[in-house]
């Protein structure tokens, strides 16, 4: 529960952590040195070892602490205590739930891109703390969780009823915070056996080679090279939009994902290990970078922009340019996300290797192509994008092979996930 962290105005180390319900921050003098860090940790643990054992003085360790008068005074009032404001465990009161909430939220912060923050935020301002705040972590029960999930369901917004995935989202983060609390303070966790509902199967609903090119000759000219390079690569959104000059290497032909925009901020990681990638340019890719780059001002930083300039913001692009044009061409509304699953299931068509393709699209296995674009998966025949640029190009057809040499270049494990997939499919 304690840390020991660093404030960054000053650079000294304080200790953080909570005692009798209530969240303690103590500053030391000492500077964010491997030495006196050590020395703070060791503090700090024999502080814990004493709160759990009822032996803490928080006068003793922290004499010039306002908190220190606070501890003792609301000692002396408790009826046959004594001065001290140590307290036995069993009667140590744990944080509430707003208060771990905070603290859990805290920790994470730095693990997570700025969009994933705000979604964290929101559901802790909207659902968790009003519904468990005032609890003690350790007095929310498991039927409590499993009213909450029913209360979830039934629960009436701006937009009807809550789906399984937005119910399970907010469930997870709740599971989080109270499984971590039940791990540092040693009580029964409320979520043992509650399940997650069951939601649907993502299903992937990918343009046509002809919908594609109708919808690259129908757009607006200045988005033209843009729809090009996100059906033609599949990079997600993010990694699209903020793509900057710097990370284009024509000569070599790669575009090198470094980086990705969040939440209208540029940051320098990824969604995942995997995501940092180099994919390679197929000829029509790198003739819209050679006219972008050709037609851009000097200056310009990111590959493509907004007509007023600055990196292209999503759902200004969705709302105002890409959903009014599925409307004008009569296609089914989809998501400009299904420009990723275009390009996968295209590259499938292909007969590209789907380690290849996996490296391209930033998968760390293969599992996702065959969870996910199963119904897409032919024979294989290549693993360099020939296959991929050849049908961009029309000039070749999918070759289909035969079904062993398909597994011939599968390892055995994945053999075995597509042998228990076609035996669940059957069942």
């Amino acid at each position: 529960m304690a840390k020991v962290r660093v404030r960054p105005e000053t650079g000294t180390l304080y200790l953080d952590f909570f005692y009798r319900g209530v969240r303690c921050r103590e500053q030391t003098a000492l500077e964010d040195t491997a030495a006196n860090r050590r020395q703070v940790e060791a503090l700090m643990r024999r502080i814990e070892r004493e709160i759990k054992h009822g032996l803490f003085d928080y006068a003793a360790t922290f004499p010039d602490s306002p908190r220190a008068l606070r501890f003792a005074m609301d000692a002396s009032h408790e009826p046959g205590k004594a001065e001290s404001s140590a307290l036995p465990p069993e009667a140590t009161p744990l944080p509430s739930f707003s208060d771990f909430a905070e603290l859990w939220y805290s920790e994470k912060q730095p693990e997570w891109r700025v969009s994933h923050q705000r979604g964290v935020r929101e559901i802790l301002d909207s659902y968790l703390l009003p519904r468990f705040g005032a609890s003690k972590v350790d007095a929310v029960t498991r039927p409590d969780v499993l009213a909450f999930r029913a209360e979830l369901v039934n629960h009436k917004g701006r937009r009807g009823r809550l789906g399984p995935a937005r119910v399970n989202k907010i469930l997870c983060f709740c599971r989080q915070i109270l499984n971590e609390a039940a791990d540092r303070f040693e009580f029964s966790p409320a979520f043992r056996g509650v399940k997650s509902l069951k939601q649907k199967r993502t299903e992937v609903d990918p343009f046509s080679l002809e919908e594609v090119e109708l919808i690259r000759t129908t757009i607006r000219a200045d988005y033209r090279d843009y729809v090009t390079v996100r059906f033609y690569t599949g990079m997600r959104s993010g990694e699209i939009n903020g793509l900057r000059w710097r990370n284009v290497d024509l000569d070599s032909r790669l575009i090198l994902v470094r980086e990705t925009q969040s939440g209208g901020e540029l940051q320098d990681w990824a969604k995942n290990a995997g995501s940092i990638r180099d994919i390679p340019i197929m000829p029509q890719v790198r003739e819209a970078l050679v006219r972008l780059r050709d037609g851009s001002n000097s200056d310009e930083d990111y590959v493509f922009t907004s007509p007023r300039g600055g990196p292209i913001d999503g759902h200004n692009f969705a709302n105002r340019v890409w959903y009014p044009l599925l409307r004008y061409l009569g296609l089914k509304r989809r998501r400009p996300y299904q420009t990723r699953h275009t390009a996968a299931t295209l590259m499938l068509a292909a007969g590209e290797n789907p380690k290849w393709i996996a490296r391209v699209m930033g998968h760390t296995t293969t599992q996702m192509l065959f969870t996910v674009y199963s119904r897409y998966v032919p024979n294989l025949t290549r693993q360099d994008g020939r296959a991929f640029a050849g049908v961009l190009n029309g000039a070749r057809t999918p070759d289909l092979q035969s079904n062993s040499e398909l597994l011939d270049q599968l390892s055995d494990a994945e053999v075995r996930q597509m042998l228990a997939k076609l035996l669940a499919e059957k069942k």
